[in-house]
């Protein structure tokens, strides 16, 4: 006789039940949702962080400038996500609120480290309260803490760590090893959006600049800036040209 497979034997139908070899499964479904979610990348520069994203538009209809996928938490602080986006909203506005209200009480801006322990406090309460189920999205959050450009990934289990250059969603993998190869520790943000176009391109040739999203953040001004659609364009065309003479 066949052993049950876990799914027939009912180990996912509650967050707070573990399987017989020791893991939550729905916890594991949300990471599995996380990785068909369109592609983010996050970069350390020497000037700065960059966060660059694929929107994923699918619809012709679709206004592209409508579609937000890097959010702003703080003047300093960034965040992307890749997963249910809905999920995403609530933590980005969790952590906007959680910024704020650090302003108000100390007359200070927030370190990025607390307000990804705080998104992934919540995090963590999801995958043990009966009732509930895990946040199935993980955020890249980028900031600048005493002029240093910071970057950490948290995943639905509520676990962060910090990286000099990280990806999450489609093509992880792929998108990984191109980050593995090209990444400096001298990188320019110049540089870095180059490398994130180039990556994302690598997925799908049919990419186009309306699908494209990204932000900065200079140690210098501590500002959150939107990169424009024209230079976005110029430097997707670049990407394009140097494939072609590849070929």
């Amino acid at each position: 006789m066949q052993p049950l497979n876990h799914q027939v034997m009912g180990y996912d139908r509650a967050i707070t039940m573990f399987s017989p070899d020791g893991r939550l499964l729905q916890v594991e479904y949300a990471k599995k949702t996380v990785k068909q979610g369109s592609s983010a990348i996050g970069i350390v520069c020497k000037d700065g962080v960059l966060l660059c994203t694929d929107k994923r538009i699918v619809d012709k209809l679709v206004v592209p400038e409508s579609v937000e996928k890097i959010f702003q938490i703080d003047d300093h602080v960034a965040a992307t996500a890749s997963g249910i986006l809905s999920d995403a909203r609530v933590l980005i506005d969790r952590a906007q609120l959680k910024a704020q209200q650090h302003k108000v009480t100390y007359d200070n801006p927030i370190d990025t480290l607390s307000v990804v322990k705080d998104i992934c406090n919540l995090k963590q309460i999801c995958t043990q309260s009966g009732g509930l189920r895990p946040f199935g999205v993980s955020l890249l959050v980028a900031g600048i803490d005493d002029n240093k450009p910071i970057l950490f990934v948290t995943d639905p289990t509520g676990i962060f760590f910090q990286y000099k250059a990280a990806t999450i969603g489609e093509g992880e993998t792929e998108i990984e090893e191109m980050l593995s190869k090209e990444y400096r520790d001298d990188i320019s943000i110049e540089q870095a959006l180059k490398l994130s176009v180039k990556a994302l391109y690598s997925l799908d040739e049919n990419f186009n600049v309306n699908r494209l999203d990204c932000v900065f953040l200079t140690t210098d001004k501590s500002q959150y800036t939107r990169v424009a659609a024209d230079k976005l364009s110029k430097v997707l065309d670049e990407v394009k040209s140097e494939v072609k003479k590849k070929k």
